[in-house]
């Protein structure tokens, strides 16, 4: 780091434009890449969150970063996307001049893990769990829009340091502990419990202001929606402070009790149209959240009418 994030982002990208050059039509692909992304605004507002942690909010709005930063290093949490990755480090050498040694991914979906190969080309250790590691393996399918799929990440972006159920970093002078929680978001999540700060990241189980997300592609479950954020509230304290996966700012734990509320009230009212033998049709045309989307509708790329289906198939089982 030490101030020097535009000089080794300008070799990285040097170094990998030699290695991939010779490959058929990455000149073109890359092209088609660089129109799509360079509207987006790849900017970040930081946070001070509590104790060693920040938080890097995207100006796009895909997926919060957690910092952590101390004597011994930074931890990151999640790499949002490629091109974002220079400006993220800019942000983080003004949080720390320290070197950024560890990258956790909570999950497999590409603004979680999109930033990876060029944090590894720094020499930064991935870490995350083992079913993001072998959904890497192999084209990634997303639920948005039905489910659509993304190319298969390079191999140096793959997760090098796995877990099965729990790993603990000692690090900065206090214990960061990530497991695996229920599947919920998706079947691989991690959790992030920075024990001695008294924060909590929970990766995209928890959105603020946004109904969540159930990817059934990749293993996630409603009612293990449920299961999961039972499991965070029972970690925090009345001064626990919370990284959503993505949302402004950060939260705490009456911010999850009214979460965690929304999903009883979804899978309530959802359980009582099946009970009458409601269609799923009926359901959908009956307004069933109207009162919710006010609040809860955040994000137009994932509504009621994308939720509701998942939650009526989830519970007719």
């Amino acid at each position: 780091m030490k101030g020097e994030s535009s000089l080794w982002n300008g070799k990285v990208r040097l170094r990998r434009f030699l290695n991939q050059s010779v490959r058929p039509g990455w000149i073109v692909l890359n092209l088609l890449l660089f129109t799509t992304v360079s509207a987006q605004d790849w900017s970040f507002t930081p946070h001070a969150v509590q104790g060693k942690v920040h938080m890097l909010e995207p100006a796009n709005t895909f997926g919060n970063v957690g910092v952590f930063a101390g004597d011994d290093g930074v931890l990151i949490i999640d790499s949002h996307f490629q091109p974002a990755v220079g400006e993220l480090l800019n942000q983080v050498a003004k949080i720390s001049t320290a070197e950024v040694r560890f990258l956790v991914n909570t999950h497999v979906h590409p603004d979680h893990i999109g930033g990876n190969g060029l944090l590894a080309d720094y020499g930064v250790t991935v870490v995350a769990h083992n079913s993001v590691r072998l959904a890497m393996l192999s084209e990634l399918r997303i639920p948005r829009r039905g489910g659509t799929f993304r190319p298969r990440p390079e191999a140096n972006a793959l997760p090098v340091l796995t877990y099965t159920d729990a790993i603990s970093f000692h690090f900065n002078d206090e214990e960061v502990r990530i497991f695996h929680a229920p599947p919920a978001h998706t079947g691989g999540d991690s959790f992030i419990h920075f024990t001695g700060s008294d924060v909590l990241h929970l990766g995209d189980v928890f959105r603020t202001r946004r109904y969540p997300i159930v990817d059934e592609f990749n293993g996630g479950s409603f009612l293990g929606m449920i299961e999961a954020m039972e499991l965070a509230i029972s970690l925090a304290g009345p001064n626990t402070k919370v990284i959503p996966g993505h949302g402004s700012g950060f939260s705490d734990r009456a911010g999850m009790e009214e979460y965690h509320q929304l999903l009883l009230t979804l899978k309530e009212r959802v359980q009582l149209a099946i009970e009458q033998e409601q269609p799923l049709s009926k359901l959908l045309a009956a307004g069933l959240t109207h009162d919710l989307d006010v609040y809860w509708g955040d994000d137009a790329g994932w509504t009621a009418a994308d939720l509701l289906p998942v939650i009526y198939g989830e519970l007719s089982q």
